[in-house]
């Protein structure tokens, strides 16, 4: 433990009955815990119910905030304005590792030993970076030029994390059907996944236009559920034109449907995140429409609801982070795809198969419980790992600020409807669908060129 903590080794599980722990995971592992303990101390910072609460837990709290310069009530340290802080802190330390770490192709440099080891100074250095960014000087103009450089930032975290969606759509279809030269249920196992997901897609639209429309008013809604539902199927008959066909033999219903899945869930998410509309009833009292009438009382539990949407907002996070950051995804990022002929059919086709890591598990050193698994080459880009991490430093910050809406934002009232979650939302729906539909039309609109998905 103590070489894991101050020196290269790498780190495993501390009990001796865990079984081995590879490099590459345990450093993913440790990075993602760095980042967790980031995230969650900025829903903290958010909290409007945290000052109360130091203040009456903490001894001598107003003498210790005035001794550190955080205002009477450490009112410095709570708010938009400290996130904003603890997050440049954050995406800071993933920045400078993303330069440390170029161009790395195994585990034996001297910048792979600090990747993958000394985490005691990297926690002491991230703790660091993120206390020294309340210390900048001219507050106001950083946190004004910093909204925008966390907007962009944020931006293109979603824009990687819906190419990737649109990739994987491809590789799902050419997996399984590579399967098929050889056994002809993979035909079946394609036709049953292509129903069941347009099955949802159309069930979901469905049910959105029962309870998310009225007869009378509700004219956004129902543009926005025929404008997607009619994107769904726009892409769907554009899979299987003929000419899209010739060029990309490929492609099929099974990437559309996913794709349009995906649209029925942002489309629902977007929905939900919509601020309700008032209207006077006969009465004269104010009522909502355009919502369902179930589940209100949900978001008046305020605690669960605010507890079950921050574990979902970092476990998805760290979901897109650490599947974005395998080799198959930066290759795919690139251009770089494996041959057909390649292709190996497997239910479960987003990991390697099975045996290839043999050789390796038998490479175990004595002590720590980890296999040096990087020796002949790294199994993950090591910069661009840290380059995501910094994308998702600036998308925490800017979701659980509440993205354009930072003033008001508080993390209790953080899962409420907001416009700029909205339109975030809807704008990532459209996007996903014009990238889906520019790998289609790629070959066509640019036929000298060489595409492959």
């Amino acid at each position: 433990m103590l070489a894991c903590c101050c020196g290269p080794a790498g780190c495993a599980l501390c009990c001796g009955c865990c079984p081995k722990f590879r490099q590459s995971r345990s450093t993913r592992f440790m990075y993602a815990l760095y980042f967790i303990l980031v995230a969650l101390l900025c829903c903290v910072m958010m909290s409007k119910t945290m000052p109360k609460e130091m203040k009456e837990h903490i001894p001598f709290y107003e003498d210790l905030c005035k001794g550190i310069k955080a205002g009477d009530t450490c009112q410095n340290l709570v708010g938009y304005s400290a996130v904003y802080r603890v997050c440049f802190g954050m995406a800071c330390f993933f920045f400078i590792f993303c330069l440390l770490t170029l161009k790395i192709n195994n585990s034996k440099s001297c910048r792979a030993h600090i990747h993958n080891g000394f985490w005691f100074f990297k926690l002491l250095l991230l703790g660091a970076m993120c206390s020294g960014a309340f210390f900048i000087p001219d507050q106001e103009t950083f946190l004004n030029a910093w909204r925008y450089v966390g907007a962009i930032g944020a931006f293109i975290f979603i824009g990687i994390q819906l190419i990737l969606l649109v990739e994987f759509a491809h590789k799902w279809n050419k997996n399984w059907t590579a399967g098929t030269a050889s056994n002809k249920l993979w035909y079946a196992s394609l036709a049953l996944v292509t129903l069941v997901m347009y099955s949802i897609a159309a069930g979901g639209f469905i049910l959105m236009a029962v309870f998310y429309t009225q007869k009378d008013g509700c004219v956004e809604n129902k543009i926005l559920l025929g404008a997607n539902g009619g994107l769904c199927l726009l892409i769907s008959l554009v899979a299987i034109l003929p000419c899209v066909q010739n060029r990309q033999p490929n492609s099929g219903l099974l990437q559309s449907g996913l794709i349009s899945c995906y649209v029925t869930y942002l489309t629902f998410s977007a929905l939900s995140s919509k601020p309700v509309e008032l209207v006077l009833d006969d009465r004269g009292k104010n009522v909502t429409i355009c919502v369902p009438d179930f589940g209100q009382d949900l978001y008046r539990d305020e605690n669960l609801v605010t507890g079950l949407g921050t574990t979902l907002l970092i476990a998805c996070i760290l979901y897109s982070c650490l599947t974005s950051t395998t080799r198959a995804s930066s290759d795919a990022l690139q251009g770089r795809y494996a041959a057909p002929e390649l292709e190996v059919a497997r239910c479960c086709f987003c990991f390697g198969p099975d045996g290839e890591d043999t050789e390796e598990q038998q490479n175990v050193k004595e002590g720590p419980r980890v296999v040096y698994d990087e020796k002949k080459g790294t199994v993950y880009s090591y910069s661009y790992f840290h380059f995501v991490f910094f994308l998702a430093s600036l998308y925490v910050m800017m979701t659980v600020t509440n993205w354009f809406n930072y003033e008001s934002a508080n993390i209790e009232t953080f899962f409420s409807r907001s416009w700029s979650i909205f339109w975030v939302k809807m704008a990532s729906c459209w996007i996903c669908v014009l990238l889906y539909l520019w790998t289609l039309v790629a070959p066509l609109c640019c036929p000298s060129r060489q595409f492959s998905v």
